[in-house]
């Protein structure tokens, strides 16, 4: 029963702090383009690597 006094709060700061991860990565426009990645990978381009 200790052992809940100790994991509850650490498992609502975990939770909260993904939370705050995926707010984040929405607001800074990482899920605004969701086709393009798996167009890229069909793309042959010219040969050359990216840089």
């Amino acid at each position: 029963m200790n052992t809940l006094v100790y994991l509850i709060p650490i498992a609502l700061v975990l939770g909260g702090l993904g939370l705050v991860a995926f707010l984040w990565a929405v607001k800074s426009g990482q899920y605004e383009d969701l086709d393009g990645a798996s167009w890229r990978v069909l793309d042959e381009g010219d040969g050359r690597p990216q840089t």
